[in-house]
């Protein structure tokens, strides 16, 4: 009995020690000494605590986080990368401390509370979409690709230019690294860094391999006198773009990758080209004879051609067969390095309006070994006729303009070994259209041979339409005088 009332007071007391203890926190809400993430909590209700966690997330996505690329640094936003805190049962943890369980643990949590309080840790996590996003858009700027070791050329020397590393970022780990890191390894107390992997490619080339550099393995030059200064500004600019160029075994060039794209701030302006059988202003006008240009050098430095297609019309400045035309990416003249030594393409234009392309290398080729290229003409064609009427023109009127002949053709590579032909193999065939040759007939006067001329016209018959005009010239003859009678 004395055992039993002892134990009644006892448990009277522990009672009265937890009513007095929780009577300084209202029901519902944290008790005093409870701390989320460094956050007192004590004595908010849910609601309260939720509101003050958001905005320690809003205060926290304002502190930023340093990303290493290489030698680079982008200082980030937590927000950029939708830092948020995941753990929100912790906030009925904290409710419930001190409230859960029989007096004696209730008791014993409050005692803690009281003298050692209790922080419970938050756990933070990112959206990986968005980390992503952020990585592509802002991080991979800095990839760049390794740039060869080249040559320079002046006054008539070589010179060697060192190669740069590239850098590739590792978008897929770097993902992985910030999005553990954040939630795992940052802290408020500690400077953030992250370092982001990155493939580092080294370039290509040395001294000792450019050194190899110092023949002439082929040369050729075209003339543009006749041109205007919007086709010269053209070939100028194109040739520009092409001079310097070290290519080592087994690399494409591709013309239109180097030149393109035709616009003024890269130096090129409107001059005619080929359309559709005509000549029309267009810009970067005139950059074909850039590439047949450099496309006769390469024949002769014996360099595998990948791809080159003729123009659509016959040129003035080289033979049939010897074209390379250039138009959009359809028509591109590429080539290959072919050889087992870098090469060095020089190209530039000269006072006397030529355009000149030299490509040097190491020559392994014999010294009584010989090249020449014949252009053979297989078949011939007429131009294109169109007949046109002009009301404002007197019937008897005819004006002609343009007009040029079509042909098939084929380049043939001969070789010579001692002055005596060992090889004749064909490099091409090109098929060329004729020229649009346009005819202007009057139609004016008369209404019934006005009306003749008109069908031939639309017959596209110019042969009836020159015998509509000899008959309305002799309809319109005054009549012969007669011979006096004596």
């Amino acid at each position: 009995m004395k055992k039993y009332g002892k134990r009644l007071c006892l448990g009277i007391g522990l009672l009265l020690l937890v009513m007095g203890m929780t009577a300084f926190a209202a029901e519902g809400t944290i008790l005093n000494g409870v701390k989320i993430g460094g956050i007192d909590v004590s004595g908010m209700t849910r609601t309260e605590a939720v509101k003050a966690l958001e905005d320690y997330e809003k205060r926290l996505g304002e502190q930023t986080v340093s990303l290493e690329i290489g030698e680079e640094i982008v200082e980030a936003d937590l927000s950029d990368f939708g830092v948020s805190f995941a753990n929100t049962d912790m906030i009925d943890e904290a409710l419930s401390i001190g409230r859960t369980g029989n007096i004696v643990k209730r008791y014993k949590d409050q005692k803690d509370l009281q003298h050692n309080g209790k922080e419970f840790a938050l756990s933070w996590e990112a959206d990986e979409a968005l980390v992503r996003s952020y990585v592509q858009e802002n991080c991979t700027k800095f990839d760049r690709e390794a740039k060869n070791a080249s040559l320079s050329r002046s006054d008539g020397e070589f010179h060697f230019v060192a190669g740069t590393q590239g850098l590739v970022l590792d978008v897929d780990g770097s993902v992985r690294s910030i999005m553990d890191y954040l939630e795992n390894h940052w802290s408020e107390e500690t400077s953030n860094k992250i370092v982001l992997p990155t493939k580092i490619t080294e370039p290509e080339g040395s001294a000792e391999e450019l050194a190899h550099v110092k023949d002439l393995l082929g040369t050729f030059s075209t003339k543009f006198t006749s041109s205007n200064a919007n086709r010269i500004k053209n070939v100028n600019s194109a040739a520009g773009y092409i001079d310097g160029t070290v290519m080592y075994p087994g690399d494409e060039f591709s013309t239109h990758d180097v030149i393109a794209p035709f616009t003024e701030e890269r130096g090129y302006a409107e001059a005619g080209n080929y359309v559709n059988g005509e000549v029309v202003d267009g810009m970067g006008g005139g950059v074909c004879q850039v590439s047949t240009t450099l496309y006769n050098a390469v024949l002769r430095a014996e360099l595998e051609v990948t791809q080159r297609a003729p123009h659509s019309m016959t040129v003035s400045y080289v033979k049939l067969s010897e074209d390379a035309a250039i138009a959009g990416t359809y028509k591109d003249f590429r080539f290959k390095n072919s050889l087992d030594y870098p090469i060095y393409i020089e190209g530039y234009t000269t006072s006397d309006k030529k355009v000149v392309f030299s490509i040097y290398g190491k020559e392994t080729r014999p010294a009584n070994r010989s090249i020449s290229f014949e252009s053979v003409q297989l078949s011939e064609s007429g131009s294109n006729t169109v007949l046109v009427a002009d009301a404002g023109q007197p019937i008897g009127y005819k004006a002609a303009t343009g007009g040029s002949k079509g042909y098939t053709a084929e380049l043939y590579k001969i070789v010579t070994v001692d002055g005596v032909q060992t090889e004749r193999t064909r490099v091409n065939k090109s098929t060329y259209q004729g020229g649009k040759r346009t005819v202007v007939y009057g139609v004016a006067g008369d209404p019934a041979l006005s009306e003749n001329l008109c069908a031939a016209i639309a017959l596209q018959d110019e042969a009836l339409a020159d015998a509509n005009i000899a008959a309305a010239a002799a309809a319109a003859a005054p009549p012969p005088e007669e011979a006096p009678v004596e």
